[in-house]
């Protein structure tokens, strides 16, 4: 562990058992802004290009990563230990961001949201192989309970989906590659360099696009929601890269289904979208699998914190 010392990583030490329950916390936050960044580029697609939405996220990313952490102070933060897997980390985010804008575009954010949702297996699978991080039968069930709340709430159709669903499936899977990535560079790499290098990679790589399909901004309103994309993405994902430098990617897997009761809240505040009978079911599903592996992960912490006590 780099943040901690070796007597805080021990199981008895109230500082190093409480980190997951901490992991959790900023995980339920960092679904907060990225719904808060879904729901800014939902509004701005009616106005600009997606692809130019999408560019101006990055480069304002990059921008509030660099003041966030003084890069100009220690620029030695930004050295990688680990450049190709930074590398594959920050196309990962891109492309997540890129499929699920132009999914939206096409499909009912019911279907999107289903597919988006899956998340949690793929990532639950690769951990163990990947990181070593095993998932227990506990762990699994709230997963499935809690996917189960979600397709309460999104009700996907049970016709043929359209073609852009490929967009939705493609954004799940870039998106289970780059939180296992996240987890796996945690402990070697900087916050910083996961922040900048990650934005910087996408930025670079969307310049081209972005300025080919640019439409200037109709007025200062909408300059303001484009230039918060960034704003919401650096602290997203800063407290998401946080979370999993104190939190297993299995146990936090199952808390990104709260990213429904943050969107269910954003579209009745935002949209005026009510929400209907089955998605206050559905959300009351979700909150309540992962408040089952809040309290699990507590219960693992008191016994751990008793038999170290037993033992000393």
């Amino acid at each position: 562990m780099t943040a901690q010392s070796e007597d805080d990583a021990k199981p008895g030490n109230s500082i190093g058992a409480a980190t997951p329950l901490a992991g959790v916390g900023l995980i339920v936050l960092a679904c907060l802004c990225f719904s808060i960044l879904d729901a800014t580029a939902k509004y701005l697609g009616a106005y600009l290009p997606t692809l130019q939405i999408v560019w101006i996220r990055f480069v304002t990313h990059v921008l509030l990563a660099l003041v966030l952490f003084q890069i100009w102070k220690t620029p030695k933060a930004l050295w990688t230990k680990r450049p190709v897997l930074q590398g594959i980390r920050a196309l990962s985010l891109l492309s997540t961001t890129m499929f699920n804008f132009l999914a939206v575009q096409h499909l009912q954010l019911a279907e999107t949201m289903s597919i988006m949702f899956a998340v949690p297996f793929v990532v639950t699978a690769l951990a163990g192989p990947i990181l070593g991080e095993w998932a227990g039968m506990r762990r699994w069930i709230a997963i499935i309970v809690g996917f189960l709340g979600v397709l309460i709430v999104t009700q996907p159709g049970m016709g043929g989906m359209h073609w852009a669903a490929l967009y939705s499936v493609a954004a799940m899977l870039t998106y289970a590659v780059y939180a296992l990535l996240t987890r796996k560079l945690a402990d070697t790499e900087s916050a910083a360099s996961l922040l900048v290098l990650s934005g910087l990679v996408a930025a670079l790589a969307m310049t081209p696009v972005g300025v080919s399909v640019w439409v200037h901004p109709p007025d200062g309103f909408i300059w303001f929601l484009l230039l918060s994309t960034g704003f919401w993405g650096v602290i997203g994902h800063w407290l998401f890269t946080l979370a999993h430098r104190l939190a297993p990617a299995p146990l936090l897997a199952p808390f990104i289904y709260v990213q429904i009761v943050w969107m269910v809240t954003l579209g009745y505040a935002v949209f005026d979208d009510v929400p209907t009978a089955t998605t206050i079911v559905g959300a009351s599903v979700v909150v309540a699998s992962g408040l089952f592996m809040l309290y699990r992960e507590r219960v693992k912490v008191a016994d751990s914190t008793t038999k170290a006590r037993a033992e000393s």
